[in-house]
């Protein structure tokens, strides 16, 4: 990955964006909360929803099983913190999904620039259910009680995704990805590679009241409503 994984290039972006405020006035993304007590409420609420949902991811493992057979889950190579590459783990949705075989998206580079077709042969019923609901998102609770995700943060972009990204745009790897974020309790109708200035807009607001704010938004935007968002 870039190693100006923090660059912004503020030629490439226009007069007053949320990417030219981060440029002019960086975040403290090494203050108290981002070091010490997000991952510890991090780590404790991931550990709770873990135990709370099992039966759910069970079922769900259950059901996946018996709609794709194995494997119930896929694991894909995404970009985190600072440029690090670990693997996402998610319930699988698609039969002969071309994210497994394709692994960091390089062979298909241009997946994410448009939207997920649900009409796609591959979905079936258990499959579009579980990504209706965001339930084929669950698994990344063990991401985040590894240390790689966050609760809250910018999503995790596919290699192949961020090795097109402009300079700007590696600023969002500042801080840990995020099962939720803003750019699900506001614009989720954007690809996500053209909503990067939402990931800047919480970086540069990132502080404890905001990921409340986000949490708490979470279930009314899955559920198709982002007011007040």
């Amino acid at each position: 990955m870039t190693s100006n994984a923090h660059t912004i290039d503020t030629d490439l972006i226009a007069p007053e964006s949320p990417a030219l405020v981060l440029a002019e006035n960086p975040p403290t993304t090494n203050g108290v909360y981002v070091r010490f007590l997000k991952p510890v409420l991090d780590w404790t609420a991931a550990a709770i929803l873990f135990v709370v949902t099992l039966p759910m991811l069970l079922a769900v493992a259950v059901a996946v099983y018996a709609e794709y057979g194995r494997p119930i889950f896929f694991r894909q190579p995404r970009v985190g913190r600072d440029g690090k590459v670990f693997k996402v783990n998610k319930f699988r949705t698609m039969e002969e999904d071309r994210r497994t075989v394709a692994g960091d998206g390089s062979r298909f580079p241009d997946r994410r620039l448009t939207h997920k077709s649900e009409n796609d042969p591959r979905i079936r019923p258990v499959g579009r259910f579980l990504r209706k609901w965001s339930l084929d998102e669950l698994p990344q609770l063990t991401n985040v009680l590894s240390g790689d995700m966050s609760l809250v943060g910018p999503r995790p972009e596919m290699v192949g995704i961020v090795e097109r990204y402009a300079d700007w745009q590696h600023a969002r790897h500042a801080v840990k990805p995020g099962i939720t974020g803003l750019w699900q309790v506001s614009a989720r109708e954007l690809p996500l590679h053209e909503a990067t200035h939402l990931d800047l807009e919480y970086i540069h607001r990132l502080s404890l009241a905001e990921d409340v704010r986000i949490l708490l938004g979470t279930l009314p935007a899955a559920l198709g409503d982002r007011k007040g968002f």
